[in-house]
């Protein structure tokens, strides 16, 4: 069976076909402009699916969008990177489009079931997937399903609280927030490696945070260990109350490896009760960049399972 993913994200959008085992064939992809707004994202999307609709002779199309979404209306809720989603019924307009059954999910979620059945999650159950990206999002596939919670609740790792003054995850463990406090660093070291390593830079500094730690740098080194144990200590929640067999770690910030991984399972058990030790293994996502559409397949491929017919 073909079908259609669609990743829609604040920094790109792609658009591949490939098969209900989660193999892409064909992959379409283009960097996302936030100041040009949701039309200039749909126009793109309305000139390519068609055609890949009639190419592929897909049975369904599934999509992972970067933000909140109604999953069962397939409305979109609104978008925290790119103006112009907020209550946008991005269901009846791809079914419009294409002609065909349409499934959408929010992005953390379509990861999730990508690496619980093609990635670091399979033949685990339950499987958490947290990305760190710009934001934090995460996503819990239990016996290979999104589990999705009472309406409107999701799994919000991001906007778990560190303490009682309302200090977030996403705030700590966030791209954007390494990127802060690598320039608290620089400001504090001009003359260190960070310093050097993110000169002229004035944003996306954690992509040079793995060099600087490779290096053996000490500034880098407490920073990872601060982000993971920050990190581990809102995973200790979700541990304590969904006990998933694996923890999949996604996401921009995830390009720190082994380093990252390791700094996580090291501190996560400090924060378990005793009775939960050694706790979930903690996994790097081993779809990478792939984690969205891939899920998406299988989303869309799900929908042909359960029946769902064309609009």
């Amino acid at each position: 069976m073909t079908c259609i993913g669609i990743e829609i994200g604040g920094t790109k959008l792609q658009l591949v076909t490939g098969d209900e085992r989660g193999r892409i064939l064909n992959r379409e992809r283009v960097q996302v402009d936030p100041a040009a707004g949701a039309e200039s994202i749909r126009r793109h999307i309305a000139s390519v699916l068609p055609r890949l609709v009639s190419e592929s002779k897909a049975a369904g199309i599934g999509v992972g969008f970067g933000g909140p979404v109604a999953w069962r209306t397939g409305r979109i809720c609104r978008s925290h990177h790119v103006e112009g989603w907020s209550e946008f019924d991005l269901k009846s307009w791809l079914q419009g489009l294409s002609g065909l059954p349409v499934r959408v999910d929010n992005d953390a979620n379509v990861a999730a079931l990508g690496e619980a059945r093609h990635g670091a999650g399979v033949g685990r159950s339950p499987c958490f997937y947290v990305t760190l990206g710009s934001g934090v999002g995460g996503g819990l596939v239990v016996d290979g399903e999104i589990y999705h919670g009472a309406a409107p609740g999701e799994a919000e790792i991001g906007h778990v609280r560190l303490d009682r003054q309302g200090t977030i995850v996403e705030a700590r463990c966030s791209g954007w927030a390494v990127d802060r406090r690598i320039r608290e660093i620089t400001r504090a070291e001009p003359q260190g490696l960070l310093a050097k390593l993110t000169a002229g830079m004035r944003r996306g500094e954690a992509a040079r945070l793995g060099e600087a730690i490779a290096a053996g740098d000490a500034s880098a080194l407490r920073l990872l260990a601060e982000t993971a144990a920050d990190l581990a200590f809102g995973l200790s929640h979700v541990a304590h109350l969904f006990h998933p067999e694996v923890i999949v770690l996604g996401g921009g910030l995830s390009g720190l490896g082994e380093p990252l991984r390791k700094a996580v399972a090291d501190a996560l058990p400090g924060f378990l009760m005793e009775a939960f030790a050694p706790g979930p293994e903690v996994a790097l996502a081993a779809l990478r960049e792939d984690a969205v559409p891939v899920g998406a397949l299988v989303l869309a491929a799900s929908g042909q399972s359960a029946g769902e017919t064309r609009p």
